[in-house]
């Protein structure tokens, strides 16, 4: 299992470190699976979406549930782990990307991402949450584990 990066100094709390990789080790395990298996049976939570990425070793399909952060032809996403999430790593590696979310029906959208070191992810989490009150109680869900967060934008594709 690789170690989730953290802001800390190397003399941080050593009980919030391991926290936040029991935490991670739930989300993997649990959350995220069972996310995945409500979106299979056509009943996705409110606020939650899926992001699909090609995998930057396997070029295989990689599904990961994010917070439903689709505005117009716009889709956002605030990543918790910043930089370490597999996911942007995988972005990076190729921005080509599908969405898929619960506020609106229909389906997968595909898109190009751009990751956006110069954002404000805490301001983005403000304006997103905003006008959706699922998507507001999906970002401070994910906020609480944030370790770097880091936002991406989806420019999806004209329907």
């Amino acid at each position: 299992m690789r170690s989730i990066a953290t802001d800390q100094p190397s003399g941080g709390s050593e009980a919030s470190g391991s926290r936040r990789r029991g935490i991670g080790r739930l989300q993997r395990s649990v959350i995220n699976p069972l996310d995945k298996l409500a979106f299979a049976l056509r009943i996705p939570p409110p606020g939650d979406a899926l992001l699909e990425t090609t995998g930057r070793r396997t070029g295989r399909p990689r599904v990961t549930p994010v917070c439903d952060g689709l505005r117009g032809d716009t889709f956002w996403i605030v990543a918790q782990q910043g930089h370490a999430a597999d996911y942007v790593q995988n972005i990076q590696a190729d921005p080509r990307v599908r969405v898929k979310g619960s506020l609106s029906q229909t389906g997968w959208r595909a898109g190009t991402a751009h990751v956006l070191d110069d954002d404000d992810p805490e301001e983005r989490v403000r304006i997103l949450g905003r006008d959706n009150r699922w998507r507001r109680a999906c970002l401070q869900a994910s906020g609480a584990t944030s370790t770097s967060p880091l936002t991406v934008r989806v420019d999806l594709d004209p329907r």
